[in-house]
């Protein structure tokens, strides 16, 4: 074993004892005897505690956002990493990006202990591997331009926390998630992001509490960042690809709003620019295609700032 597993190992035995995630509360000892209306709203609390604990996080879900999104750039990919429940969440967190903000299929990357089958079921031992972890980082070839999220409720899972300080060595802006204090996880990642759920109802089940509040950060942080590149508008996702009937129905009704037109109108212009919903806009303010092509262009993509430039911003 080399030294840099053996190390997470020990610094994962070190803190076992220390996981709030893993302690039995008194209060949920006869859970399994109470009258199951009493115990589904005492697992209700619970869920309202888990969002309540994300609010002192919030600085630092912020400061990384902030980074994140300024590494990103043109190229730059999002990696979420993890294992069991933790992984599966951060793989719902992603998949959603590029339906949503039109973030492309290739900068969206998922680290999931013991491969994809892991997505659907239980691989016994493959979060222990921190060898693993090492090496999925170096095979994806993880740089300064990717955004590396770890997540791990306990905070110690070796294949974790291997790979986010993989990722950190390769300059890579690092991320870690976790609902114990002082882990190694945290203190891996060059952002830490503490959120204490504290013990669940059920030891050590954590899909339930740290699993509601790894959802809220990771909704926050994405989302966060997409705004930050400028793929919502005036609180509509401007860079969503009508590909369905529902969607082509809200992306008319985008243009609509935002171009002052009618739902024909709206839909004409979408039509023209293939989908775009950015162009028809800008399309409906006056512009040209080409034209409009080109002031997107020179301002990153960013509507708000597009249109700020022709005086179309309210």
């Amino acid at each position: 074993m080399s030294g840099t597993v053996l190390g997470l190992a020990t610094a994962s035995m070190s803190v076992r004892n220390a996981m709030l995630t893993e302690n039995a509360d008194k209060r949920f000892v006869d859970l399994d005897a109470w009258p199951l209306a009493d115990a589904i709203q005492a697992m209700w609390e619970g869920q309202a505690l888990a969002v309540a604990a994300v609010r002192p996080a919030l600085p630092a879900i912020a400061r990384a956002v902030e980074k994140a999104a300024g590494a990103l750039g043109a190229r730059g990919r999002l990696v979420y990493v993890g294992a069991g429940t933790s992984g599966r969440v951060a793989v719902q967190d992603g998949s959603e990006l590029p339906p949503t903000f039109d973030w492309p299929q290739r900068r969206v990357v998922f680290a999931m202990a013991g491969g994809p089958s892991a997505f659907v079921r239980s691989v016994e031992g493959a979060e222990d591997d921190a060898a693993a972890g090492i090496a999925t980082m170096r095979r994806l070839r993880v740089g300064p331009c990717d955004v590396v999220i770890g997540v791990a409720a306990s905070g110690t899972t070796p294949f974790t926390v291997a790979a986010i300080r993989e990722a950190r060595r390769r300059k890579a802006v690092t991320l870690g998630i976790s609902s114990n204090p002082q882990t190694p996880l945290l203190k891996a990642a060059a952002h830490p992001i503490l959120v204490e759920t504290g013990s669940e109802a059920i030891a050590g089940s954590t899909r339930m509490k740290a699993g509601t509040a790894q959802k809220i950060v990771l909704n926050l942080v994405s989302t966060g960042i997409m705004l930050r590149l400028g793929r919502v508008y005036r609180g509509l996702m401007v860079n969503m690809r009508p590909s369905n009937d529902k969607l082509r129905k809200r992306a008319i009704a985008m243009v609509a709003k935002l171009g002052d037109c009618t739902h024909a109108e709206a839909a004409g212009a979408l039509d023209e620019t293939k989908g775009d919903i950015k162009l028809a806009v800008l399309r409906r303010a006056g512009l040209g295609l080409g034209a409009a092509r080109v002031l997107l262009k020179r301002h990153k993509g960013v509507l708000r700032a597009a249109m700020g430039a022709i005086g179309a911003d309210p």
